[in-house]
C-alpha cells in the first residue's frame, strides 16, 4: 500500500524549513562529550532515513510538540519544535536538506519519538528542557554551565543579612541580579556594607553574639546583634539598600549629603564623618559598574561572532541603570550553521533556568524572537521584549558587546594555538605517537596519613577542564598512615575500574578539540616508586596502551631539575628553559593545588565535626537545645541521664540514648 504523503510541490507555507533556527543551546560542560563518527549521507543511506522518517509521519497529529531524530544506537542525534508535528516532520522526509548538516542528521536517522503539547510555546520550553537533559550532537550547545551570583538581602530574619547567592532561589528575601562573576558581586558587597552597615554574618553567628564583632568597629557593620542600632533603625539601612540596588542611587545620595551637611553644621563631626565613609561606599558601587545607559534600565545584551569555525556569545548584564559585567561563552554548533541560528538557539536555552529581564538585546535578528519572547514572557509574569536594534543607545550596547566577542573569540583562537604548540613538545618530549589529546594528572595529600585524598586534574587542547577534575577520598583500612604507594594504587585502581565499566574504548573524535574520556598521558606526581605502582594496577586491570610519566622534584626540590620516569627507559630531564617543562610544571602545580585544597577542605569538615552529630535520633533542634543547655558538647558527654532529661524538648528515651552513646565511648 502506498503511504499517503502531501505532494512536494505543494509545501504548508506556514511550516517552516527544516534548516530553521529552531535549536536551543545547552547549558553542559566546558567540554562536552565528543559525537560518533557521523556517517556520510549518501543517497541511499539518505533514502533509508527518509523512509524512516516517512512512517513516523502517517499517524503524527497536526497539533504543536516537539520531536527527537534518534540514531540507531539510540543517540539522540536532534531535539526539535514543531507548530504542526505531522507538516514539520513531512519536511524532513522529503528530503528537503538545504546543508550537509541537515543531510547527515536525515541519513543517521533510524528512529523518532514525539511528545504533543498544547501549545508551541509550551513546545518550545520542552524542547531546551530535553536538549539541557540529552545533549544531542546536532543542536546547539553551550559548553559553560555556571550559575550566575545574585545579591540576597534576606527576609526571614528580624535583621536582615546580605550575601551572595547562587542556585535556586527558594530563600525568602529580594534578590538582586545577575552578576557576570563572584568578583563582581564581592566588590559590590564591599561597597555595599560600608554604605549601608547592613551584617553579613550567618544567623547563627547573629544569635550568640554578646558584643559587637569586629565589623562594627571598622565601620561595616551596625551590629544590631547586640542593640547598638535599634531593629527599627536597623530596616531603614536596608530599605535604603533595597532602593540603592533598585536603581534610586541618586535620591540615596543626595539624602546621605543633606545628612553630612547637617551633622557638620550642629558640629557633629564624627556622625559627619560616618555619612562620609557611606557616601564613598555608594561611590564604589556606581563607579565599579562602567558604560552605564542613560535609558536602558534592565537588559541582557548578546551579540555572537564566529570565526574559523567556532563562535562566541558574549552577554552583557544591565540592571537599575548600571552595568553588572559580561561574559563570554563558546557554543558548540555545526560550522555551517550561520551566527543567527546559533544565537537563536543559544538565547533559548541561556533561560532554561535563569529569569529574563524586560529587555533583552541582540546582535543578529533571530527567526523565533516572537515566540522565545511569549514564552519568557509566560514564565516571567512580566513582558519580555526581544529587539535587534540598528540605532541609537541600544545599538551602542551592542556593537559593545560585539567588540568584546570579537576579542574574546581572538584571545581563544590564539589560546588554541599555543595549547597545541605545547601539546605536541610534550608529545616530543614523552615519545607519543601523536599530541594528547587529554592528560590526567595525580597527586595525593594527607598530613602523617591523616584526612588523605587522591586528586586528578585534567587537560586538553583549550588548558583545564576544571569540570572533570576527581577527588577521592582514601577509604582503605589496611594502608600504612602516610603509605605513599597504596594511596596511589588505591586512586588508580578506583579510576581505572570506573573508566572500564562506564568508557569502553576504543574512542573516536572528530571534533579536533573535544577531550576524549580516556587519557592519552598520565602524569603522576612522583619518582620511580609511584611509576611502578601506577603500572602494576594497570596490568591487574588489563590496561597496557596508556603512556604513564612520573614526574620527581630536582635536588633540593628545585624547579626546573625535575626527573621523568618512564616505564623501561632511564630517567631524564628537559633543558632548563624549554616551555614545555614550564607547561609540565603547570600540570604538576594545579593537581598539587587541587590535591591541597582538597584535603584542607575535608581537614576542615573533620575538624568542625561535633560528637552530638553521630548519635542517630539527634536532629538540629535538639543538638540546638543541648548545646544551649549544656554550653559545649563536651558538658553534654559529662551529663548525667537526669540531667539531659530535664533539657526542654529532650525526653527520657532521648536522654538514655545520648547517655548510653557517650559511655559506650568511654567519656
Amino acid at each position: 500500500m502506498t503511504p499517503r504523503f502531501p505532494p512536494i510541490d505543494a509545501p504548508d507555507p506556514e511550516i517552516p524549513d527544516p534548516d530553521e533556527p529552531e535549536d536551543s543551546a545547552e547549558a553542559g560542560p566546558e567540554t562536552p562529550p565528543a559525537p560518533p563518527v557521523e556517517i556520510e549521507a549518501t543517497p541511499q543511506r539518505l533514502a533509508t532515513g527518509m523512509a524512516v522518517i516517512r512512517a513516523c509521519w502517517e499517524t503524527l497529529p497536526g497539533s504543536p510538540g516537539v520531536y527527537r531524530m534518534i540514531a540507531g544506537d539510540g543517540e539522540v542525534l536532534y531535539v526539535g519544535k514543531a507548530r504542526s508535528l505531522k507538516a514539520r516532520v513531512a519536511s524532513y522526509a522529503r528530503g528537503d536538506a538545504p546543508n550537509n548538516r541537515i543531510a547527515r542528521m536525515i541519513a543517521e536517522t533510524a528512529a523518532m519519538e514525539f511528545v504533543t503539547t498544547t501549545t508551541e510555546t509550551e513546545a518550545l520550553l520542552l524542547e531546551t528542557n530535553l536538549i539541557k537533559q540529552l545533549k544531542p550532537r546536532y543542536n546547539v550547545l553551550m559548553r559553560d554551565d555556571k550559575s550566575f551570583p545574585y545579591i540576597l538581602i534576606t527576609g526571614d530574619h528580624a535583621a536582615p543579612q546580605i550575601l551572595k547567592h547562587r542556585g535556586a532561589r527558594n530563600r525568602k528575601g529580594s534578590y538582586f541580579g545577575p552578576f557576570a562573576s563572584a568578583g563582581a558581586v564581592n566588590r559590590t558587597l564591599n561597597a555595599l556594607q560600608r554604605a549601608f552597615l547592613i551584617r553579613t554574618c550567618s544567623d547563627s553567628y547573629y544569635e550568640n553574639r554578646t558584643r559587637p564583632c569586629l565589623l562594627f568597629q571598622i565601620k561595616r557593620c551596625a551590629a544590631p546583634c547586640t542593640g547598638e542600632i535599634g531593629l527599627a533603625d536597623y530596616a531603614r539601612l536596608v530599605d535604603e539598600a533595597k532602593a540603592f540596588l533598585s536603581g534610586t542611587s541618586g535620591t540615596i545620595r543626595e539624602r546621605l549629603g543633606a545628612e553630612m551637611h547637617a551633622a557638620a553644621e550642629r558640629l557633629d563631626f564624627e556622625a559627619a564623618a560616618r555619612y562620609r565613609d557611606r557616601l564613598a561606599g555608594l561611590s564604589a558601587v556606581t563607579a565599579s559598574q562602567d558604560i552605564n545607559p542613560g535609558t536602558v534600565e534592565e537588559a541582557d545584551v548578546f551579540a555572537i561572532h564566529a570565526e574559523a569555525g567556532q563562535s562566541c556569545v558574549e552577554v552583557f548584564f544591565f540592571r537599575t541603570g548600571q552595568n553588572w559585567g559580561n561574559r563570554a561563552f563558546f557554543p558548540r554548533a555545526d560550522r555551517a550553521m550561520a551566527p543567527a541560528e546559533i544565537l537563536d538557539g543559544f538565547v533559548a536555552q541561556f533561560y532554561d533556568s535563569r529569569p529574563a529581564p524586560r529587555l533583552i538585546l541582540l546582535s543578529e535578528a533571530i527567526e523565533n524572537h516572537a515566540l522565545l519572547a511569549r514564552a519568557l514572557s509566560d514564565r516571567a509574569g512580566h513582558r519580555v521584549e526581544i529587539l535587534s536594534p540598528k540605532r541609537g543607545e541600544k545599538r551602542g550596547l551592542v556593537e559593545h558587546a560585539l567588540t568584546n566577542a570579537r576579542e574574546a573569540l581572538g584571545r581563544r583562537l590564539s589560546e588554541s594555538a599555543s595549547q597545541q604548540r605545547l601539546l605536541e613538545g610534550v608529545a616530543r618530549a614523552f615519545g607519543l605517537a601523536a599530541p594528547p589529546r587529554r592528560i590526567d594528572v595525580f597527586d595525593n595529600s594527607h598530613i602523617m596519613g591523616t584526612n588523605a585524598v587522591g586528586a586528578m586534574i585534567v587537560a586538553g587542547p583549550r588548558g583545564f577542564s576544571k569540570t572533570h577534575y576527581r577527588s577521592f577520598n582514601i577509604r582503605s583500612e589496611e594502608l600504612v598512615p602516610g603509605d605513599d604507594y597504596g594511596m596511589m594504587r588505591e586512586v588508580m585502581r578506583r579510576r581505572f575500574s570506573r573508566l572500564l565499566k562506564e568508557a569502553p574504548r576504543p574512542e573516536t573524535l572528530e571534533d579536533p578539540e573535544a577531550l576524549p574520556q580516556w587519557p592519552d598521558l598520565v602524569l603522576i606526581d612522583g619518582g620511580k616508586g609511584q611509576l611502578e605502582a601506577v603500572r602494576g594496577v594497570l596490568a591487574e586491570l588489563g590496561i597496557t596502551d596508556v603512556p604513564l610519566v612520573a614526574i620527581a622534584k630536582g635536588p633540593d626540590r628545585d624547579a626546573g631539575r625535575e626527573g621523568f620516569f618512564l616505564p623501561d627507559r632511564p630517567v631524564f630531564r628537559l633543558p632548563p628553559r624549554d616551555p614545555t617543562l614550564y607547561f609540565i610544571q603547570r600540570l604538576r602545580d594545579e593537581a598539587h593545588r587541587f590535591a591541597i585544597g582538597t584535603h584542607r577542605a575535608r581537614r576542615k569538615r573533620e575538624m568542625g565535626k561535633n560528637p552530638l552529630d553521630e548519635i542517630p535520633g539527634i536532629g538540629p533542634a535538639r543538638k540546638r537545645a543541648l548545646l544551649l543547655h549544656f554550653g559545649t558538647a563536651k558538658a553534654v558527654s559529662r551529663a548525667s541521664e537526669a540531667d539531659l532529661a530535664r533539657v526542654a524538648g529532650v525526653n527520657a528515651a532521648t536522654a538514655k540514648l545520648v547517655y548510653d552513646f557517650f559511655h559506650e565511648k568511654g567519656n
